[in-house]
């Protein structure tokens, strides 16, 4: 049986992917580091075989390819915190860059062509239109963003090259957990809009419940970063 290489498939978006293949009748292999992937999740919900290590290890790989019968990837593993990025640039560089394509070459070596990548609204940058199209013009503020920018262009030019072909997306604050409730969001630290104001709205549920008569209370904040914005006006009390 022919099967798919998900790599990152112990995180958020990662776990999801594993389980709409699961439910298509795909045999599934996932590769992950373990770093903010859930081992459990892998294991004991998705019940699929879970090769722990990192796309940066070529002889690892290799290995993979050589005895499994890959036909396609889908590359879910990436640091994703925008603020870190800013701080340590080279982490982001090293892992989502160096490490795309790493994999990109062992897969080109092992004759497996086909690739759903997983990228983000950040190579967008500032928008110059809302809403924004696919179209919009590239232009990423951050490292984070650019190490996106960047495996876009690697595989427009694998393409070119090798034959290699692949299915970009982007996401736009993606949320929301399966069904049944098995897998779901579970970042440390949780820098994502929607649960943000989802936990700020239960905490102050709770404070409510909690201090229900008291006339001064301390509210539960979050912030949204716009540049647009004033300070003021980023600071949202609920």
């Amino acid at each position: 049986m022919t099967q798919i290489l998900v790599t990152g498939g112990a995180g958020y978006i990662g776990s999801h992917g594993v389980l709409a293949l699961k439910k298509r009748g795909y045999d599934v292999i996932v590769l992950d580091n373990l770093v903010y992937g859930h081992q459990p999740i892998v294991e004991d919900v998705l019940q699929v075989e879970l090769v722990v290590g990192d796309t940066q290890d070529r002889l690892l790989l290799d290995n993979l390819f050589a005895t499994r019968n890959i036909t396609a990837v889908m590359h879910f593993a990436a640091y994703a915190y925008v603020r870190e990025s800013v701080t340590d640039p080279g982490k982001y560089y090293r892992n989502n860059v160096v490490g795309t394509l790493t994999l990109l070459e062992a897969m080109i070596a092992a004759g497996v062509k086909n690739m759903v990548f997983s990228s983000t609204c950040a190579t967008y940058g500032v928008p110059q239109e809302i809403p924004i199209s696919e179209s919009h013009p590239q232009n990423p503020i951050n490292p984070y963003g650019t190490s996106k920018l960047m495996v876009e262009w690697i595989l427009k030019d694998f393409d070119k090259t090798y034959g290699l072909k692949s299915v970009i997306f982007r996401y736009f604050n993606a949320s929301g957990a399966a069904p049944n409730g098995l897998i779901g969001e579970d970042h440390t630290p949780e820098t994502h809009l929607i649960p943000s104001v989802q936990t700020t709205l239960l905490l102050t549920v709770l404070v409510l419940e909690i201090i229900f008569t008291s006339a001064i209370w301390p509210k539960p904040t979050f912030w949204v970063w716009n540049t647009s914005l004033n300070q003021e006006k980023q600071r949202c009390l609920i």
